[in-house]
């Protein structure tokens, strides 16, 4: 009998833990680990950061729901990682013996890396955890309550910019709604070379749609943008020009701004060393989701290695999206069953990336096939079907966590819609 431990119980550590149960059978056995006993559909925190969502609309109890389908679960956070010994030191004391580890722990948010960034001793809010996002509304009421200027968007080295861009328009939205958007001047700040990059050297015609967007609901932009520091109620940002020079330097006010920061691996990953992270503590693997030296080790998700697509004047990283995650939970399913039975791995993850971004009334989808240009297909629409379609994704999730069904959506629903790909 193998022992799989998953470490991580989010949008790739829970449909992973059901994947690899349904290929394994029940002569295996499986082992999540997660530092918190909640399942958070992270995203619709920036739903929640307004008010438009509640914890218990995207959250939910995760003990119940893998028990249904004899999956061990333990909320406890990994301690330390010992490759050479096969096991995982818990931060209880624990200690657990796999033969196979899943690493599926998501990013370490890298607040410390610009002054005064960051809910939690600094000055901005943060969409990317659901206790960020609780804290973020109650500073969103603030603002309603005594408007003023409002700074949005993403800080160097930051790698997910569509909830930047969505949260924008979100507030957008909700300020409209209360006729108050008059008393709001908004601000988008982003490392990002021009908008509409989105880590991904743009997706068709994603530039210029989104300038159009961003001018048409009134905010003003500042690209190449590197935050130097951040005090209460001022942000300082350094904008670059093609050749990575300071070309203006700006002191930008606000009454609440969200900033989306850099990512990192998180501690206990981080500290096994160069062997199993790169110098970000992201976690090295091959095409098969193996990490090259530790071939018995696997990651999925925002955890993993991918190089930036190109180099851009203010460094930004290269998004994970849900697709690239499904697919690589579908690789590491295969791949172990394949290890477990003596067979070379075969199963590579789908590098394409897939967005559905919200835009508060209506929204914008995007598909790059492959991530990395040049593409077979770069595609973007926008449209209230966008938004619609979000909210049924949402809700289509959560119940899909709760059945403990391993079905991949993405192929055969969201593409579909899309008309890129055919049900299969």
């Amino acid at each position: 009998m193998a022992h799989v431990v998953i470490i991580g119980a989010s949008t790739g550590g829970m449909p992973a833990a059901y994947e690899i149960k349904e290929i394994l059978g029940k002569g295996h056995q499986v082992t999540v680990v997660s530092n918190t006993p909640l399942f958070h559909f992270v995203p619709s925190n920036p739903w929640v950061a307004v008010g438009w969502r509640e914890r218990g609309d995207t959250s939910f109890e995760i003990e119940p729901y893998l028990s249904r389908k004899n999956i061990d679960f333990i909320p406890v956070a990994a301690k330390e990682i010992r490759p050479d010994d096969n096991q995982v030191e818990l931060a209880d004391g624990r200690v657990l013996d796999y033969d196979y580890l899943v690493i599926a722990t998501g990013p370490k948010l890298a607040f410390d890396e610009v002054e005064g960034l960051g809910p939690e001793g600094g000055h901005t809010q943060s969409v990317c955890t659901l206790g960020h996002a609780e804290t973020a509304y109650g500073e969103w009421k603030k603002l309603l309550d005594d408007p003023g200027p409002v700074v949005v968007g993403a800080v160097q080295m930051a790698s997910c910019f569509g909830p930047a861009y969505e949260f924008a328009f979100i507030m957008d939205s909700d300020l409209r709604k209360r006729k108050i958007r008059d008393q709001v001047p908004m601000t988008y700040v982003t490392s990002e070379p021009y908008i509409g990059h989105l880590g991904l050297g743009g997706v068709g015609d994603s530039k210029t749609m989104l300038e159009s967007e961003l001018r048409s609901k009134h905010m003003k932009w500042i690209c190449n943008a590197k935050v130097t520091k951040v005090e209460e109620g001022k942000m300082f940002v350094d904008e670059h020009n093609d050749a990575g020079e300071v070309i203006k330097q700006h002191e930008l006010p606000f009454k609440f701004s969200m900033m989306l920061p850099a990512f990192k691996g998180v501690d206990a990953v981080a500290a096994v060393g160069e062997d199993l992270v790169n110098p970000r503590g992201f976690v090295k693997v091959d095409e098969y989701q193996r990490n090259p030296k530790w071939n018995n080790i696997y990651s999925v998700g925002v955890c993993i290695a991918i190089p930036p697509v190109e180099a851009t004047p203010v460094p930004t990283g290269t998004p994970k999206t849900g697709y690239m995650i499904e697919s690589m939970v579908t690789a590491t399913s295969h791949n172990i069953k394949d290890d477990i039975e003596g067979k070379a791995p075969s199963t590579t993850a789908t590098w394409n990336a897939i967005c559905l971004a919200d835009m508060g009334d209506t929204g914008v989808a995007f598909v790059a096939m492959p991530q990395i240009p040049p593409r077979n297909t770069a595609w973007m629409k926008k449209g209230k079907w966008v938004h619609l379609a979000k909210i049924a994704f949402e809700k289509y999730f959560i119940r899909k966590m709760k059945k403990g069904t391993s079905e991949p959506i993405y192929e055969k629903y969201v593409l579909k819609a899309m008309g890129i790909m055919k049900l299969k």
